[in-house]
């Protein structure tokens, strides 16, 4: 009976820690794969703020951001970026157009005098091309389109509720 009791002591025990790990192991495989293909990319997925220009001045920042921020003269609704943007995703529907290496974002920043700037945007992909072009006011926020697009932005933006 000696010699039983001492067979029993010698043979390690599993921890619970390993067995636990074990049986559940599948699961956090299955729950990382579905982290990895479907927050991943979200995360990752690529934005017209994301494309701008990281060569610009704070000076210059400061302008890009007010013009991009502007949401009318009620403050409330669609913002320029968020405008564009839709601009964008009508044209390109279901297709990652700022991943794709054709495309190019321009801005072009330049101060016309004293607190008045003029603000270029161009977008050029494989299928067409955005041209945006605005004067800003920085002292007064008033903003004014130089072309057909860029004043359609601006309308958008002025008459959205």
């Amino acid at each position: 009976m000696v010699k039983n009791s001492k067979k029993k002591e010698e043979k390690p025990k599993n921890s619970q820690f390993k067995n636990f790990i074990k049986k559940r192991a599948p699961i956090y495989l299955a729950v990382l794969a579905i982290l990895i293909i479907f927050i991943v990319p979200e995360l990752t997925k690529g934005d017209l703020q994301s494309s701008f220009p990281q060569t610009l001045t704070e000076e210059e920042n400061l302008v890009l951001n007010s013009l991009m921020s502007y949401k009318g003269p009620n403050d409330k609704g669609l913002s320029v970026m968020d405008a564009i943007s839709n601009e964008i995703n009508e044209k390109y529907p279901n297709e990652k157009i700022y991943d794709n290496k054709n495309t190019q974002v321009t801005v072009v920043i330049s101060n016309l005098e004293n607190e008045n700037y003029q603000v270029v945007l161009d977008f050029e992909s494989y299928k067409d091309d955005f041209h945006y072009s605005w004067d800003l006011n920085k002292q007064t926020g008033d903003i004014k389109g130089n072309n057909e697009d860029s004043k359609y932005i601006i309308n958008l933006v002025d008459f959205y509720d």
